[in-house]
């Protein structure tokens, strides 16, 4: 029997156009977003046959950043990310499906060596020639949310009126962008 041959690419990375932001509620009521720095993304991308696609992320997670020092060094301590010993936080792909005009993207996350199973709602931008003709460029996003106690990030306190200081939910925002690997090591690769 025959086995079906795949037509993947390796796409690096465009750090200048890519984003991963994370919030969660605040007392309840208000949303605090902060960003993380992508470390290494390695995407193989089909853009015939998406379904045969997959990446791996590592982002650093002492580059949590809120806008205030003081949450963002809280952030890094043992109550929460623990940067100084769990310096990653990595994204596994594990399978990618259709639905619909988008993707679902099934995958492992860890956090502080935490593995669990996550499913985000992709959506493929678009795949378009480099603006200096060398190459293509691809976009991608992803949304998801998450249990942060379910990776041990349990620290809290009750407020007096009922509630929590920090929400459980974490919801993630990722907008990617990637240049093929051919041009990726010319002009392309450099930031717009």
């Amino acid at each position: 029997m025959r086995q079906e041959q795949r037509y993947l690419m390796t796409w690096q990375l465009d750090p200048a156009h890519s984003t991963v932001t994370i919030s969660a509620k605040h007392m309840m009521v208000t949303t605090v977003r902060g960003t993380l720095a992508i470390r290494q993304a390695v995407l193989d991308f089909d853009p015939e046959h998406p379904d045969r696609s997959s990446i791996d992320v590592s982002l650093d997670a002492a580059s949590i950043d809120t806008g205030v020092d003081g949450r963002d060094a809280h952030l890094r301590s043992p109550d929460f990310l623990d940067a100084p010993s769990y310096p990653d936080i990595t994204f596994h792909s594990t399978s990618v499906e259709p639905a619909g005009r988008r993707w679902k993207l099934h995958g492992e996350l860890t956090i502080r060596d935490v593995t669990r199973p996550v499913t985000l709602d992709a959506e493929i931008e678009g795949v378009m020639q480099d603006w200096r003709g060398d190459g293509r460029r691809a976009a991608f996003s992803a949304r998801t949310s998450i249990d942060r106690e379910a990776w041990g990030l349990t620290w809290n306190v009750a407020l007096e009126a009922g509630g929590w200081l920090v929400g459980r939910e974490f919801k993630i925002e990722i907008d990617l962008a990637a240049i093929e690997a051919a041009a990726a090591t010319g002009e392309g690769a450099q930031a717009a």
